[in-house]
């Protein structure tokens, strides 16, 4: 592990070099450089497994103000790839707070580097699209380190789900944080409740607490699970969660998907969002840059609200390939890109962002309200 302040760079596959100092774990790593434009709400991004095989950088100047805790996780450790700030903050302050940010990384080992013109580098991959690149403090060769992003594997055709799904089948029964103890309460998981089986494709943690605090017994499966391995636990509702990378690859996602479509009310939330429509006949494609933040606006073209909302995914559902099946509910009002649908048909809906909120607004919590009603136990 580095003290901070020894050198370290970043380089992009287009031979982009920006110089910084690192504030993590000494060495090398390689991932998709992206950004994301939340002004709080680090450690959750640090650990949302969404970001597997990604370097994020956070547009926000000064990061780690508020330190880290054992609560404001997604996951049990860190996921992303490597982290890049503008400027660490060395003094921490908030009565959760047990370490900061620097020593949070090297504890994970994750490479991270500040420093750098975060400014700089977000406008260069807005203009140029999301780019391969690497963070290192052992190699400071230029040459070596493009090459080295060059020959990275990127995202497309990938299947990262693999890497972070649970290996075996739980119950959940945490509920939401209310500040009234150093623990997530709990409730217990009785049979007379609704059941809601879970396919976990890299779920953030706090989905399966609203699924709980809404009354419901949860069920996590690895996403891996078949829909006769769903059907066998009886549940009054399937919910398909988040996970990191291309959609397409994940073929037996999308077998069991099909097959579970009809049979009981689904809700799935962004990379479940994309797997439910693949399922349904629809094609994806991948964004420029992405949606990542916790401010993106979003209409609900049934109310004509504006939601905001927080995103994070690289891909995308065509509109042009929606089959007849699926109907628009919510649309993206940074690029009008689909942010939701629902089947006709079958009691299935899904969006494309995230509404549990962790980190983010809570303009969106009802989807919740909306799926524990459909249930039946």
């Amino acid at each position: 592990m580095e003290r901070a302040g020894h050198p370290a760079a970043l380089a992009l596959e287009d031979g982009k070099i920006f110089r910084g100092t690192s504030i993590g774990a000494s060495g090398e790593s390689l991932g998709e450089v992206v950004f994301n434009t939340s002004m709080t709400g680090y450690q959750e991004i640090l650990t949302d497994p969404s970001y597997t095989g990604q370097i994020v950088t956070m547009t926000y100047t000064e990061i780690g103000n508020y330190g880290t805790n054992l609560l404001d996780r997604e996951s049990e450790r860190p996921q992303v790839a490597g982290f890049i700030v503008r400027n660490e903050s060395r003094l921490y302050s908030n009565f959760r707070s047990n370490s900061g940010l620097g020593d949070y990384l090297k504890a994970h080992n994750i490479v991270a580097l500040s420093g750098i013109d975060t400014r700089a580098l977000v406008r260069h991959i807005r203009s140029q699209g999301a780019l391969k690149g690497v963070i290192s403090t052992t190699d400071l060769d230029e040459a070596s380190l493009i090459k080295k992003a060059k020959d990275s594997p990127g995202l497309v055709g990938r299947d990262l789900v693999r890497e972070v799904i649970p290996e075996r089948a739980r119950q959940w029964n945490e509920s939401l944080y209310r500040l009234l103890g150093d623990n997530y309460p709990t409730k217990p998981a009785t049979d007379n409740l609704p059941h809601i089986v879970c396919l976990d494709y890299g779920m953030k943690w706090n989905i399966a607490r609203h699924l709980c605090e809404r009354g419901n017994r949860v069920t996590i499966l690895p996403g891996t699970a078949t829909a006769d391995e769903v059907m066998k636990l009886n549940p009054d509702g399937i919910f398909l969660s988040n996970g990191p990378g291309d959609p397409e690859p994940l073929e037996y996602a999308i077998s069991t998907i099909r097959n579970l479509v009809g049979k009981k009310p689904i809700f799935g939330i962004c990379l479940g969002h994309q797997l439910l429509s693949l399922a349904c006949g629809a094609k994806t494609f991948k964004l420029k840059f992405g949606h990542r933040g916790s401010n993106q606006p979003v209409l609900n073209v049934d109310s004509g609200r504006v939601e905001i909302t927080s995103q994070n995914h690289g891909f995308a559902v065509q509109e042009e390939t929606l089959p007849e099946c699926l109907q628009i509910t919510h649309r993206n009002l940074n690029d009008n890109t689909i942010a939701g649908v629902r089947h006709k048909k079958a009691t299935a809906f899904s969006v494309q962002y995230h509404p549990e909120a962790s980190a983010g607004p809570h303009d969106s919590e009802y989807l919740f309200d909306q799926f524990t009603a459909l249930l039946k136990p």
